[in-house]
């Protein structure tokens, strides 16, 4: 099967670096920044989005903006994160299961691929689908699309995995299975109304479900 992961809030935990990156970025713009609880709705949609809502229609603050966060990212941001417990079991299992994996990110690749290369697990990718740095476009149905695509998969043998609406809308687009998991910054409910396959509780759970599905 191929197994397309998302980044943030799925293989690992990246709130401290994007909060204190949209921090930085806000107040380099003469911008106040929202409360933690709120700026947990930024991780999954593209920055410029995010900065539109704060930043309205100001497009030169917002590119200002944009590279505020490039450049602390580039700094220390892209080291801010952490694996989550069960990720690399899971990924290792699957590689050597003989999966295909990739990752399918709104991370700008510039930003995506530094993480990627450096976690312990990350070569056993096979490629990584993210947008430009320049554009606001990132929608997930395009990716998987493009993955699906390069790899020669049909829909019924991939899977999307990840924890927010944007990655089961881009599955159920694809006809592919989206597993929604719940250790990231989504819910239950969320993932559920954007047509979630299933909602898992732990890495573990993806392992079972999908065993089911190729024992059909």
């Amino acid at each position: 099967m191929l197994f397309l992961f998302d980044l943030d809030g799925t293989l690992i935990d990246s709130e401290i670096g994007i909060f204190a990156g949209v921090r930085h970025s806000l107040a380099a713009v003469g911008a106040e920044s929202p409360d933690d609880a709120a700026l947990r709705a930024w991780v999954g949609p593209p920055l410029r989005v995010s900065y539109a809502a704060i930043l309205g229609d100001d497009n030169e603050r917002i590119e200002a903006a944009v590279a505020a966060y490039g450049d602390r990212f580039r700094d220390v941001g892209w080291s801010e994160h952490t694996v989550y417990d069960g990720i690399p079991e899971l990924i290792a299992s699957l590689a050597a299961a003989g999966h295909r994996l990739a990752v399918v990110t709104s991370k700008p690749l510039p930003h995506a691929g530094p993480i990627i290369a450096h976690l312990p697990f990350g070569h056993l990718f096979e490629r990584v689908y993210a947008p430009d740095l320049s554009t606001s476009h990132s929608e997930k149905a395009t990716m998987i699309a493009a993955a699906l695509a390069d790899f020669g998969q049909a829909p019924e043998d991939s899977v999307m995995i990840g924890d927010r609406l944007y990655d089961m809308e881009g599955a159920v687009a694809n006809g592919v299975r989206g597993i929604g998991v719940l250790w990231g910054f989504g819910d239950h409910d969320e993932l559920e109304a954007a047509g979630a396959w299933k909602v898992v509780a732990t890495p573990a759970d993806i392992a079972t479900v999908t065993a089911a599905v190729m024992a059909d």
